[in-house]
Formats: structure tokens, sequence, C-alpha cells
């Protein structure tokens, strides 16, 4: 996850902490969103996903779908640009990492999730 952290602090100009707190929302959401035979591959092959969850806490009772976590992103400090940039650069990493296929099955089974991407 160092080198997505990495790559996001360069590419969008946010901070490091903001960047492990906007991808562990992300995480966050695809562990709850979406399907779970799909997601669980992901998060198998990204060392530092679980801990990066668990930094970022979770939002119960919050708004949820894609509304929700672009809502805790631009909380955590990003604006609306910057939440596209770094959902856009985590589902090419994650493509990097399992594979356009079951990328492409996760992001098809989130509503709303394929105009971010």
């Amino acid at each position: 996850m160092d080198e997505l952290i990495g790559r996001l602090v360069a590419d969008t100009g946010i901070d490091r902490a903001a960047a492990e707190e906007a991808v562990g929302i992300i995480l966050d959401f695809l562990a709850k969103e979406g399907p779970a035979d799909k997601v669980r591959p992901l998060l198998a092959k990204l060392p530092g996903a679980e801990a990066l969850m668990q930094k970022a806490g979770s939002d119960e009772g919050g708004m949820g779908g894609v509304m929700g976590a672009g809502m805790r992103m631009m909380s955590a400090g990003l604006s609306m640009g910057q939440v596209q940039d770094v959902t856009r650069q985590f589902i090419a990493y994650a493509r990097a990492k399992v594979g356009e296929e079951q990328v492409g099955e996760f992001v098809a089974a989130i509503p709303g999730l394929s105009q971010f991407v």
C-alpha cells in the first residue's frame, strides 16, 4: 500500500495522512458495498489494506454508498476533484494487483461506482 500512498501524495497533492485515510475509506466502502467474493481477493492482495481500513474507521449510521464514501473523503480534507483522482488511481492500482476482470466485476456490482472509474 506504500506504493499507492506515495503515488497519491505525488500525483494529487494531498498529504500522506489524507491519502491513507482516503484509501482506508475506499477499502471500507468496498468491503461493505461490494460482493464479498469479489472484494476479498482484492483485500488479500493488498498488504496493509486491513490496517488502513481500521485507521480510517467506519461510518456507521452515516450516508452509505458512493456518495457516503465521497462525503467521508471530503470531510477528511479532499476536494471533489481529489476524491475522483484518488478513486481512479486506487482502481488502477487494484487492476494492476488483481486483474482487470476481477476489478471490473466488483465495479459493475456496486451501484454508482463506474462513474468514478
